[in-house]
C-alpha cells in the first residue's frame, strides 16, 4: 500500500468483458453514500442519473443489480492519476450510428487525452488493443482494416471524485523524491494479505534464529527506520481493497499466519518454523533456506492454489509458470518459491491462469447439425403483425370489462383520481363518457373506462390489454419486434452442468432497418447491433419447453425490442426484450452462461408474465 492521491472511478463490465465507466455524477454519488455510512449496503443509482432508475448497487458483492429485469453485472472502484483525463473533467466520445454520442472506455480515453495534451497531430490506438486511428485535425476516428471514419468529440464533465490515502499499489503513484512516507496502516485481514504476512513470519523466524517465534510487527518498523538503512516506505501488499472497504487489525505476524491457517484450513498449509524453540541459532542465511525447505511439494502446491484463488477473485493479472503439476518436483519446487518470494516481496502473483470466456462451441460440420424431435422445422421468420381490423378500442375492452355501476371510494391508479368522479385523462378524448367505470374480470381490479381506452391507443393496439396495476394479461399479448429470422437446432456438444445432453443452439438475425409506427421514433432508421446472436440452451425435456415458448414468444414479437441500450448507450437500436438468454457455451463469467441451475425454471417464468405458458402452444396450432 501507498499514501496517495487519485481520482475513482466506478465501472461496470458489459458483455463484451470492458469495463465501462459510470458518469462522474454516478461515481460522486457511490461515494458519497459510502463516506456517509462505512456498512451502507446498496446505492441507488437513479438518484444521481434518472436514466439508471432501474439499477442498485449492492456494495457488499459490487455487483449492479437491474430490479425490472434481474440481471447481475459486476462492478468495480478504478483508481486513475488526478493529472489524467478524469482528474480533469475531460471526456472523450465517439458518434455511433444513430448520431449520438458514446464515451469511450476510461483507460482509452485517458490514451487519448495524454495524446492531445502532448500536441501530437494523431495517435494509434493499435497498442493497446483497438485498431483505430484518432486524428485530431480532423476531429475523427478511422478504423484501420475498414477505412470507416466516425466524428469523435472532447467535451469537460464534472471532475471525477478525488481520494487521498492509501491504494493499491498498482492503482497508485509515486510519492515526490525526498518526500517521507507517512506511517503505515495497521496491516489489512483479506486473505491475500494475511497470506503474504504470514510467509514473512515464516522466513522472519528463521531470520532470528529458528526459534518459531514471529518479529512483532513495531519491532520490524524499527529496523526498517534504524539510520544505517535510512527511512524506508512500507512493503506494499497486493490485493488490497480500498481503504473504505477493508477492515484493520493489530497483531503480530504471528497471529496473522493463524487466521490464514483458520480461514484456508481446507487448502492453505499451516507454516511453521524448520526448527524447534530448543534448536541452536543457525545463521540467517542458513536459517531461512531451512525454513523453506518446511514447505515440501505438497505444501507449496497448496499454498499456491489456495494464493491463485484469492488472486483470481480479485482480478489481480496472472504470471504464467508452466508444468506446475508435472512429473518432475523441480519445475513445482521453482514456482511455489517465486511466488512465495513475490509475495513476500510485496508483488502480485497468480500461478494459474483465470478462466476464460467461451461465447461459442467448437466448429462443428453441417453433417453433425440436426434437427430437433419434437420440434417442426428449424427456422421461422416473423414480419409485422397488423392491428386487429375492424375492432374499435371501445369493442376489444367490452371482452374483458365488466361496468360498475356503483364505483367505490378509491382512486384509479391510471388518473389517480377518484372513481366516483369523471378521468382526469387530459389526452385526446376517447369516444365514451368520462364517468363510465369498469371492473377487469379475471382480476377485478376497476379504472375509469376513459383512461382504459387511452393506454389501450398508446399501446401495441394488437387486441390485448395488460392490468397496470397487477400485469394480468387478457388477449394475446404481442410486441413490437422488428422483422427477422430464428434458426434452431442440434449440436453434438454438451454445456457446463448437463454432460448428458446434446446442445440447442437458437439463431437470431435481425437487419437495421426504418422503426414503424408501433416503434418509439416512427420513420427513423435503426441499428442492429451483434447479429447474429448465438443462444443455448440443454436439449433436456424442459430445454425443449423452453425452445417451444421461445417460438411462441418470437412468433408474438416479444423476444427483441427497439429501444436505447443498457450497455452501449445507443438509442434507436434492437435490445433485449426481459427474456433472458444465455449467449456463452463454456462458460458463465459474464452472468449469460452455464452452468446455472436455475435458468431454465427463471426464463419459463419470464415467458409467463409475458402471457406464454404451454397452453399457448396449443393456441399457435389452433
Amino acid at each position: 500500500m501507498l499514501l496517495a492521491s487519485a481520482v475513482v472511478v466506478w465501472e461496470w463490465l458489459n458483455e463484451h468483458g470492458r469495463w465501462r465507466p459510470y458518469s462522474p455524477a454516478v461515481s460522486h454519488h457511490i461515494e458519497a453514500v459510502i463516506r456517509a455510512g462505512p456498512r451502507a449496503g446498496s446505492v441507488v443509482l437513479g438518484q444521481a442519473d434518472r436514466r439508471l432508475a432501474p439499477y442498485l448497487l449492492d456494495l457488499h458483492s459490487m455487483h449492479q443489480f437491474r430490479q425490472d429485469t434481474g440481471t447481475i453485472r459486476p462492478v468495480r472502484r478504478s483508481y486513475y492519476d488526478p493529472s489524467s483525463a478524469p482528474g480533469k473533467g475531460v471526456v472523450w466520445e465517439w458518434e455511433n450510428d444513430s448520431g449520438s454520442w458514446t464515451p469511450y472506455d476510461m483507460e482509452v480515453g485517458i490514451t487519448i487525452q495524454h495524446a492531445y495534451e502532448k500536441q501530437h497531430p494523431w495517435i494509434d490506438l493499435t497498442s493497446i488493443g483497438f485498431c483505430y486511428v484518432i486524428d485530431f485535425s480532423t476531429m475523427g476516428q478511422i478504423n484501420r482494416q475498414t477505412q470507416r471514419k466516425r466524428r469523435i468529440r472532447r467535451r469537460l464533465d464534472l471532475v471525477y471524485p478525488l481520494v487521498t490515502g492509501t491504494l493499491p499499489k498498482s492503482q497508485s503513484w509515486p510519492a515526490s523524491p525526498g518526500v517521507s512516507s507517512s506511517p503505515p496502516t495497521p496491516p489489512c485481514t483479506c486473505p491475500q494479505c494475511l497470506l503474504v504476512m504470514s510467509v514473512k513470519a515464516v522466513v522472519a523466524a528463521g531470520a532470528n534464529g529458528g526459534t518459531g517465534a514471529a518479529v512483532p510487527q513495531q519491532q520490524q518498523q524499527r529496523k526498517a527506520s534504524a539510520p544505517s538503512g535510512g527511512p524506508k516506505p512500507p512493503v506494499p501488499a497486493p490485493g488490497l481493497k480500498p481503504p473504505d472497504a477493508t477492515a484493520t487489525t493489530r497483531g503480530s505476524l504471528k497471529t496473522l499466519a493463524s487466521q490464514v491457517s483458520r480461514r484456508q484450513a481446507a487448502s492453505t498449509p499451516a507454516l511453521s518454523s524448520a526448527s524447534s524453540a530448543t534448536s541452536p541459532p543457525a545463521a540467517n542465511g542458513k536459517a531461512t533456506r531451512a525454513n523453506l525447505n518446511t514447505l515440501n511439494r505438497t505444501h507449496l502446491q497448496r499454498l499456491a492454489i489456495a494464493q491463485s484463488r484469492v488472486l483470481i477473485a480479485s482480478g489481480v493479472p496472472t504470471v504464467p509458470v508452466k508444468n506446475l503439476n508435472g512429473s518432475s518436483p523441480v519445475n513445482p519446487a521453482l514456482a511455489g518459491i517465486t511466488g512465495i518470494l513475490m509475495s513476500a516481496a510485496g508483488l502480485p502473483v497468480c500461478l494459474t491462469r483465470p478462466p476464460k470466456l467461451v461465447l461459442h462451441p467448437p466448429p462443428v460440420s453441417k453433417s453433425e447439425i440436426k434437427s430437433i424431435p419434437g420440434v417442426a422445422n428449424t427456422c421461422r421468420k416473423t414480419t409485422k403483425k397488423q392491428a386487429q381490423k375492424g375492432k374499435t378500442p371501445e369493442e376489444v375492452l367490452k371482452k374483458y370489462l365488466q361496468k360498475v355501476r356503483h364505483p367505490p371510494d378509491e382512486d384509479c391508479t391510471i388518473c389517480m383520481e377518484r372513481l366516483s368522479t369523471p378521468s382526469g385523462y387530459k389526452g385526446p378524448h376517447p369516444a365514451v363518457k368520462p364517468d363510465l367505470v369498469g371492473k377487469l374480470s379475471k382480476c377485478g381490479h376497476i379504472y375509469h373506462l376513459h383512461c382504459l381506452v387511452a393506454m389501450y391507443n398508446n399501446g401495441n393496439k394488437d387486441g390485448s390489454l395488460q392490468c397496470p396495476t397487477c400485469k394480468t394479461i387478457y388477449g394475446v399479448k404481442t410486441g413490437t419486434q422488428p422483422p427477422g429470422k430464428m434458426e434452431y437446432h442440434l449440436i453434438p456438444h454438451s454445456l457446463p452442468g448437463h454432460p448428458d445432453s446434446k446442445t440447442i443452439r437458437i439463431i437470431y438475425n435481425i437487419p437495421p432497418g426504418v422503426q414503424g409506427p408501433e416503434h418509439p421514433n416512427p420513420g427513423k432508421s435503426f441499428t442492429a447491433r451483434g447479429f447474429p446472436r448465438h443462444c443455448y440452451l440443454p436439449d433436456s425435456e424442459k430445454g425443449r419447453k423452453v425452445l417451444k415458448l421461445l417460438l411462441v414468444a418470437w412468433d408474438r414479437r416479444l423476444i427483441f425490442a427497439i429501444g436505447t441500450s443498457s450497455t452501449t448507450g445507443e438509442s434507436d437500436t434492437v435490445i433485449w426484450n426481459e427474456i433472458h438468454h444465455k449467449t456463452e457455451f463454456g462458460s458463465n463469467l459474464t452472468g449469460h452462461g452455464y452452468p446455472d441451475a436455475n435458468y431454465l425454471d427463471n426464463v419459463l417464468a419470464e415467458l409467463a408474465v409475458q402471457g406464454i405458458t404451454e397452453e399457448s402452444t396449443a393456441q399457435e396450432k389452433d
